[in-house]
């Protein structure tokens, strides 16, 4: 009777965490879908990076637009942008620039990937409905189905119900940081020229570009 009680038992935790993981990915799906029909699109948001162990604790606005493999993104003293073949990574404070071949993995910073980073590379699971700056949002979290190589253990998205939106993103490295995104702005499908893109040395004199 109590083996038959405990497989019962498992049967619903194993169909519980089914259910969760369908919902969740029901729901980025969608987001998904809504992301992929967007030719371009224009982000704001807040950030923080956190750590405790290393006394790390700053906040920043950025700003960032997407069109197509292209991406343009800024942040504090950085600012990253890519033609989908060559990115450059320009540090003020530096007065320097690295420039670099283009690469689908990257993720710091780049507006494309926090906004579908769920596509790949990762397992779902629906946590719960909560509420976020006054409105309902679905809380659903992210593991790296490789967590030995991966950069973050655990990476938490706020999804709007009603707009089925992503509203905020916090990415739990593996170094103890912890990197947090509240999208405060959202705007599809306005035009964006090309030269946006593209790093032009006559914007930046005095800085000095590093190939890799």
């Amino acid at each position: 009777m109590k083996i038959i009680a405990t497989s019962f038992l498992f049967c619903l935790l194993a169909l519980n965490s089914f259910s969760q993981t369908s919902k969740s990915q029901s729901i980025l799906n969608s987001l998904s879908s809504s992301m992929k029909n967007m030719n371009t699109f224009y982000v704001e948001f807040n950030a923080n990076i956190k750590n405790t162990a290393t006394g790390v604790n700053e906040s920043e606005k950025g700003k960032g637009w997407v069109k197509g493999n292209k991406f343009f993104a800024s942040y504090g003293e950085i600012t990253l942008l890519s033609n989908g073949y060559k990115t450059w990574t320009i540090i003020s404070e530096e007065k320097s620039v690295y420039e670099s071949e283009y690469s689908d993995d990257e993720e710091s910073m780049n507006p494309k990937k926090l906004m579908t980073i769920w596509e790949s590379g990762f397992k779902n699971k629906y946590s719960k409905l909560a509420s976020f700056n006054g409105e309902n949002v679905h809380v659903i979290n992210l593991y790296p189905l490789d967590p030995e190589n991966a950069d973050y253990h655990t990476i938490i998205l706020y999804v709007s119900e009603k707009s089925k939106a992503l509203k905020k993103a916090i990415m739990k490295a593996n170094d103890g940081t912890t990197m947090s995104y509240h999208l405060t702005k959202f705007e599809s499908n306005k035009p964006i020229s090309d030269s946006k893109f593209t790093f032009d040395k006559s914007k930046y004199p005095g800085y000095a570009v590093i190939r890799d």
